[in-house]
């Protein structure tokens, strides 16, 4: 019942105007991978914009946690956000106040979660929910925020820490405990509450309590998300036994391959993108240190970008040889697994 209510306020942000723009976007798409040239009609359906990079844990196989970005890090000013959410307000379906980092950490983020909201848009977010406060819970379902995706990992300390380092799980069930409360107390429709469990060896045998957690405290939905892996040819620790939730497998040679074929098209270089805190525009969440800059959101409109020269060009080499991008050659689609 709650993933139809999830459904319905999304069908409540459709209007005409976005349903003719992602028919334009799909018959581009699929224009280019039949006649294997690069064209684009439309502007983007969904949009990832980065709060901050910053983040509180140190997660084995992320960046922020890592501290190891090659770019600058910071927070995103309103200004940049304003003006492209401002472009795309008509168009756009939906939008993930997500890339790297800990959303919660930037001072305005709820502001920038209502800026949106009340321009009819689809809003989600993802968070390892170690900040939600009472107030920050009650400002959360006020907001307007439509989908909220918490980070679990692990229903128990012991085995939660191993990937989220430095994490409370006591802190996430409590942030949730009172996400809940208040969206109760507040009769909102509002966030659709789900727990991402990242699928990794240490914590593969929670796969079940995860789900009987979920129910206990009342969370609408539990998904499993395959992780990806940097270093995975001579095999990790984190990779699963469990086929159906790796990326990976062993080859006869010994070393570890990626399951997905490398095929030489991809819907996300046509109806998505990553605006990193700064604002440049990046094709996709694999670039994390935002290595194919396509356009800069602060010195261009957003339609110069998505129509630019640069991105056709990505596109093309897309159409021509995915194998030719370096962060292309560890991408999988279907990184969730439902159930």
């Amino acid at each position: 019942m709650s993933a139809l209510l999830d459904g319905y306020n999304f069908s409540r942000t459709l209007t005409p105007r976005k349903l003719r723009n992602a028919a334009q976007v799909l018959g581009s798409y699929y224009y280019s991978r039949t006649s294997g040239r690069a064209g684009i009609s439309g502007m983007p359906l969904s949009i990832s914009f980065e709060p901050t990079t910053h983040c509180n844990l140190r997660c084995p196989e992320c960046p922020s946690g890592l501290r190891s970005f090659s770019r600058p890090t910071g927070m995103l000013q309103h200004e940049v956000y304003q003006k492209v959410i401002d472009e795309l307000q008509d168009t756009l379906l939906y939008l993930l106040l997500y890339f790297q980092g800990e959303p919660y950490l930037h001072p305005q983020f709820l502001d920038l979660v209502q800026y949106a909201h009340q321009r009819g848009i689809y809003t989600a977010t993802s968070t390892n929910a170690h900040y939600l406060s009472d107030e920050r819970a009650r400002q959360t379902v006020e907001s307007g925020l439509s989908r909220l995706i918490i980070s679990l990992d692990g229903t128990t300390q012991e085995v939660y820490e191993q990937y989220r380092v430095g994490g409370k799980l006591e802190k996430v069930l409590e942030g949730t405990k009172r996400l809940l409360q208040w969206r109760k107390q507040l009769k909102s429709r509002t966030p659709y509450v789900v727990f991402q469990f990242l699928v990794v060896r240490p914590n593969e045998h929670q796969l079940e309590d995860a789900k009987k957690l979920a129910k206990q405290l009342g969370v609408d939905d539990v998904w499993f998300k395959t992780a990806q892996i940097y270093d995975y040819e001579e095999g990790s620790p984190l990779i699963p036994t469990i086929g159906r939730y790796s990326r990976y497998q062993q080859g006869i040679d010994g070393r570890w391959h990626i399951k997905n074929k490398l095929l030489d098209h991809c819907w996300k270089m046509w109806h998505s993108c990553v605006v990193t805190w700064d604002g440049k525009v990046v094709p996709c969440c694999f670039d994390k240190d935002a290595h194919h800059r396509l356009g800069d959101a602060q010195q261009k409109s957003f339609r110069e970008i998505w129509n630019s020269g640069e991105y056709e060009q990505f596109r093309s080499l897309i159409l021509k040889g995915r194998d030719q991008i370096e962060m292309c050659r560890n991408c999988t689609e279907g990184t969730k697994v439902w159930g």
